[in-house]
């Protein structure tokens, strides 16, 4: 009977366990929305310089539009919020490429100032782990690194 006892128990603790689990949130990354001043500016950028596909505005609101990344996550723009923003280099949105010699070719091309993670303009930064750096900012201030971390 102890057996017994000592089984329903284990049984019983498993499934407590599991459905503790099974209640707990597995978050994925969807997308990115950024508070920008001027919509159509700030998508010709992303569309031009980072060359990302326009996607529907699921939301039909004017002043938004939004951008496809990889996997299948986004980038949205939104022009309807008027708060000021406040942005630092810390705050960024990281994107990898395999290619980073070929964009920073295109950079240079279409005339977008670039640095490394400390500020030194047209300087690809190699971090410890080997991975190749570069920042810039779009039009409203927001800074972009793009590496070869892939």
């Amino acid at each position: 009977m102890k057996k017994i006892s000592l089984l329903l128990i284990a049984i019983l603790c498993t499934t407590l366990l599991q459905a503790q689990d099974s209640a707990t949130s597995k978050f994925s990354f969807n997308h990115l929305a950024l508070s920008v001043k001027d919509v159509n500016r700030s998508a010709e950028f992303y569309s031009k310089v980072l060359q990302l596909p326009e996607i529907v505005n699921r939301t039909k609101i004017e002043g938004i539009r939004w951008f496809v990344l990889a996997d299948g996550k986004e980038l949205h723009l939104i022009s309807i919020i008027k708060e000021p923003v406040v942005i630092n280099k810390a705050i960024h949105m990281g994107l990898a490429t395999k290619n980073i010699d070929a964009f920073v070719q295109r950079l240079q091309k279409l005339k977008i100032p670039y640095s490394d993670w400390p500020g030194k303009s047209n300087t690809v930064n190699i971090r410890t782990d080997g991975v190749k750096q570069i920042f810039f900012q779009d039009p409203d201030g927001y800074w972009v690194e793009v590496n070869n971390a892939e």
